[in-house]
């Protein structure tokens, strides 16, 4: 008890814990309540976006239960490390409670440099390293589709751990996937997993790029794509998202897949309503994530 009341009184001092109203009488002295702040701590979440040419900044600012307690967007024509680094500073000028960043970006990172982005100005940009060390914060850079994938899964509410992909195809950007293996994001040994537009079609990147901005030319990749996320990780459900994919295709493609695939070994094939919504949850949950202590159960393997 002493343990405790010391650690409650030094929560208490910085604010992080509030005292409520005492516990009703039960005719000893009444217990003392206390509640978690949630507005000790706050997160900034920012993802980066290029669509159709069209480059943009969406961000939101949550509690530590990942209440939003502000959002917005904003179209910039210059979308490299200093903008990032802009909108970080103008948000901790904002609200000085935030002790971590998220940053979603369309390509990879791998040792803390991005090496793959849609955004050329981003590439080999050390944005992790230049935020942690300006503001003095937690700082996660994270693929798009990781975290897509990941808001749609957590959305769920899962029973049990599941496997499922989620697959972009948005206009002017090559395709890329999320994937949750059996309730793990699965980013591969370089975090180089989901980037699956270098998957062998037997055409150059070039060619790729003109098919997959075709109606006609389309879904045969589209399939090929749905075809070998089966074969690998057999999910349950793959999501489709980006505004090459409508609700049409989804029957054409998975009749497709059909060619190669056995149907019983088929993912469910579905069209995600708010990817953007998924994609900033993913964000949130993550970056609240890094605040916590980085320990996980399993279970122990015979």
């Amino acid at each position: 008890m002493a343990t405790c009341g010391n650690i409650l009184n030094e929560l208490l001092e910085t604010g992080e814990v509030i005292e409520t109203e005492l516990e009703q009488s039960s005719g000893g002295r009444p217990a003392r309540r206390f509640v978690y702040n949630a507005d000790f701590s706050y997160i900034a979440c920012i993802y980066a976006k290029m669509e159709d040419g069209l480059l943009s900044l969406t961000y939101a600012v949550a509690n530590s239960v990942g209440e939003r307690v502000d959002g917005g967007y904003m179209e910039v024509k210059v979308l490299d490390a200093a903008a990032i680094d802009h909108l970080v500073g103008t948000l901790i000028e904002r609200y000085d409670q935030i002790k971590a960043v998220g940053i979603g970006i369309p390509g990879f990172v791998h040792q803390g440099v991005i090496n793959i982005c849609d955004i050329k100005e981003l590439i080999h940009a050390p944005l992790k390293a230049r935020l942690s060390e300006k503001y003095g914060i937690e700082v996660t850079v994270e693929n798009d589709m990781n975290l897509t994938v990941y808001g749609f899964y957590k959305n769920q509410n899962y029973d049990e751990d599941k496997t499922i992909a989620v697959a972009t195809f948005i206009k002017g950007s090559f395709p890329g996937a999320g994937m949750i293996i059996n309730g793990h994001i699965h980013k591969g040994s370089t975090q180089f997993a989901g980037e699956i537009s270098f998957l062998p079609f037997s055409i150059s990147r070039e060619e790729q790029f003109i098919r997959l901005n075709h109606r006609d030319t389309f879904i045969p990749l589209a399939a090929h794509t749905i075809m070998s996320l089966t074969a690998i990780i057999n999910p349950e459900t793959i999501a489709l998202t980006g505004d090459q994919v409508v609700p049409e295709d989804l029957e054409p493609i998975f009749k497709r897949c059909l060619d190669t695939i056995p149907e019983e070994h088929m993912p469910e094939l579905i069209l995600l309503d708010r990817p953007d919504e998924d994609y900033m949850n993913g964000l949130i949950a993550i970056t609240l994530e890094s605040l916590t202590y980085c320990l996980q159960l399993v279970e122990k393997r015979r």
